[in-house]
């Protein structure tokens, strides 16, 4: 499983998870037909009786209503992206360990570069309050420096960001607007594998076109994105279509269409969207607070096959295996260790691993979760106090200037345990975002830098200190894919 990316290659990969993302322009594809699809086929006597292929006919539904009511709630989510410097050759000699860094890894040389277009995208969205707050996909807006929305009507408004979280890969914009057209929101608990769902967007530009599908799947968990339950679909979902809503047949949003699974990049029959509950818990606390509070217990959790299954002496395979306990985490204070298996949360029944950090992640830090257990081949019940996931970034160009980590131009966060065993680095802070200075430098996200002008960095603040302190520029240690080099980096003003 391979998360999408823009760059070439990628589509060749069998079975890759693609963000259906912001369509970017290209123009080898401009000029490719489109495809049509194959006639309907007729329908099957799936009754007794002579009549039953007309009444079949008869019954196969109509969107039309449906769309004309809901339709001018959906927009057109345009971005013009941070342009981004290209690389050049560097010509401060071969000995350079820092040029031939940065021509490897596609950065720029200690002289700097020159910048590139910047990127056009489209996506899609849709209004959910009448003053003009607007739910998309994080991945449509994630890079943009300009935001432009527009409605049915062909009115367009300049959006701002509120904030985006690429966790759930859900965002929130605004429109300076009033008595705008809105959506109703619906429970995705209720959706039912074989009933009609339909999508609105804008696949490859095409603003508002409609396709209709069946959920395929509930609770489908794809590489990348553990706190998502998603509702699979094979409605059909397109490159533009990210980020815009999938109705019930009542004409309610159940989930945000999102990712596609594909060969090829484009529509195979399955496509995903992230249930429209976990949406608004999102938009409710960027209004908030400006920022999504998540609940941790302290686990690490794999999924039950059918021999672990039998170890542990469970009738099938379900929940969640507890392979490690966080020391002095809040699960380790309830009591519970690794080879537990995590059957239920909150009357929730966990069937896999997934619906597990789905749950957690959304309850509020400080409350309590009720877990069932099984341990020992019986089942019992264990109270956790939920904790928070702490997420430090520093703050990105666009944040208040007096912030120290705006200057550099990062997003970073401390590795998890997890990652520390995996990388084998004992302490750092992997790099998420970059801007501004860190762009031009050539570090990218997926980096982690270990230390600073000769400081070890275990936290944020060791980095904001070290950042506030420096007049020019700041020697980053970076370890990229187990190689470390210094990487200068000027402080913004």
């Amino acid at each position: 499983m391979f998360r999408l990316g823009s760059r070439p290659g990628w589509t060749a990969l069998l079975f890759a998870i693609f963000l259906a993302a912001c369509a970017r322009e290209a123009p080898a594809s401009a000029h490719e037909p489109l495809a049509t699809a194959p006639a309907a086929a007729a329908a099957a006597d799936v009754g007794p009786g002579p009549g039953s292929v007309a009444a079949a006919a008869r019954g196969l539904p109509d969107f039309a209503d449906l769309v004309a009511r809901v339709g001018p709630a959906v927009v057109n989510v345009a971005v013009i992206e941070r342009s981004r410097p290209a690389a050049l050759e560097n010509d401060s000699g071969a000995d350079d360990p820092l040029g031939e860094f940065l021509r490897r890894f596609g950065g720029v040389g200690p002289r700097g570069g020159v910048q590139q277009p910047p990127l056009r995208g489209e996506g899609s969205g849709f209004i959910v309050s009448p003053d003009g707050y607007i739910l998309t996909n994080a991945h449509v807006v994630a890079e943009a420096s300009e935001v432009t929305v527009r409605l049915t009507d062909r009115r367009e408004f300049t959006a701002k960001v509120i904030g985006a979280d690429k966790r759930t890969d859900v965002a929130l914009i605004k429109i300076a607007g009033k008595d705008l057209p809105i959506v109703k929101f619906g429970d995705p608990s209720k959706l039912r594998p074989g009933e009609w769902v339909v999508a609105i967007g804008s696949p490859f530009g095409f603003e508002n076109s409609v396709t209709a599908g069946i959920v395929s799947a509930l609770s489908r968990t794809v590489p990348d994105s553990q706190y998502t339950p998603f509702i699979q679909t094979d409605a059909a979902v397109n490159p533009g279509n990210s980020g815009g809503p999938l109705f019930n047949m009542a004409g309610e949003v159940v989930g945000i269409n999102s990712q596609i699974y594909s060969r090829s990049g484009g529509f195979m029959g399955i496509s995903f969207a992230i249930p429209i509950d976990i949406a608004t818990n999102v938009k409710d606390q960027l209004i908030k607070n400006g920022r999504v509070e998540r609940g941790r217990i302290g686990v690490l959790i794999q999924e039950v096959g059918q021999q672990l299954a039998d170890s542990f002496g469970l009738d099938r395979p379900r929940g969640a295996l507890v392979s490690q306990v966080e020391a002095d985490g809040p699960a380790a204070k309830a009591g519970l260790k690794a080879g537990d298996v995590i059957l239920a949360a909150n009357g929730t029944k966990i069937e896999r691993s997934g619906q597990l950090s789905s749950v957690i992640s959304n309850l509020r830090p400080g409350s309590k979760v009720e877990l069932e257990v099984w341990r020992d081949k019986s089942s019992r019940k264990m109270t956790v106090e939920v904790a928070e996931l702490k997420e430090q970034r520093l703050a990105r160009n666009d944040s208040p200037t007096d912030h120290p980590g705006a200057k550099l131009g990062l997003s970073v966060r401390p590795l998890t345990s997890q990652e520390k065993h995996a990388s084998h680095i004992e302490d750092g802070l992997l790099i998420e975002d970059v801007d501004g200075p860190a762009l031009e430098a050539g570090l990218r996200p997926g980096d982690v830098i270990v230390g600073a002008n000769g400081q070890k960095v275990t936290s944020v603040a060791d980095l904001d200190g070290i950042a506030s302190k420096a007049k020019r520029s700041v020697a980053l240690l970076v370890n990229r894919e187990g190689t470390s080099i210094f990487v200068p980096l000027k402080v913004g003003s």
